[in-house]
């Protein structure tokens, strides 16, 4: 099984009720309203304007959507609970050192989940993605704040278990997971691809 890591140091149920918005059809499609845009509703709901659009192939012209225009609002949804475990035993980690545990991120998942799926489809592994750029590029077309932010990646491991030891056993991916100004974490898992399963971590203090 190949296994690969990588670290980049660099410095969300969707509740759609906070910002205010027409929401139909269980929280899947959003109502148009005057002056919206693909870019302008991606950032009230805080998500990537690529899923937007490609959630939304009928939009010939993202810029151009009417008032009364249903769009359909990109949902995503774990694998399995694989994200969760990660977060758990890199919590126990913390611990064990005496830092307090990582806080789930919504948005942070999300992010993290798109990553890892972006590696699967797009046949890469690397912290760089062709569409998303950098890690900090990332969490800014997700509209994410944050003050500092780092991110582990891995592939080819075959449960939470693995990849956390893995993490743990390299020391910048330790650094990650034990550094005490990271406050809040995200995970996204996705299955398949040329190494059969891809991890993404991402780390952010806000």
């Amino acid at each position: 099984m190949k296994t690969k890591l990588l670290l980049l140091l660099i410095v969300s149920s969707l509740i759609f009720s906070l910002f205010g918005l027409p929401i139909t059809s269980a929280e899947s499609t959003y109502t148009v309203k005057k002056g919206d845009t693909l870019w302008t509703i991606s950032r009230k709901l805080q998500l990537g304007l690529a899923e937007m659009i490609s959630a939304n192939p009928q939009v010939t012209d993202p810029d151009i959507i009417y008032p009364g225009q249903n769009i359909r609002i990109p949902s995503y949804r774990f694998e399995n609970s694989f994200e969760n475990q990660v977060t758990e035993l890199t919590n126990l980690e913390r611990q064990k050192h005496g830092l307090p545990p990582f806080q789930i991120d919504r948005k942070l998942t999300l992010a993290a989940l798109y990553k890892s799926r972006n590696m699967r489809d797009v046949g890469y592994f690397s912290h760089r993605s062709p569409i998303y750029g950098s890690p900090s590029d990332m969490l800014r077309k997700f509209h994410i704040p944050y003050r500092h932010t780092a991110e582990n990646i891995a592939a080819g491991q075959v449960s939470p278990e693995e990849v956390v030891r893995e993490w743990m056993d390299s020391p910048v991916h330790r650094k990650n997971i034990l550094n005490h100004t990271f406050t809040h974490t995200g995970v996204g898992y996705a299955k398949g691809g040329a190494y059969g399963t891809y991890w993404t971590q991402l780390f952010l203090s806000k």
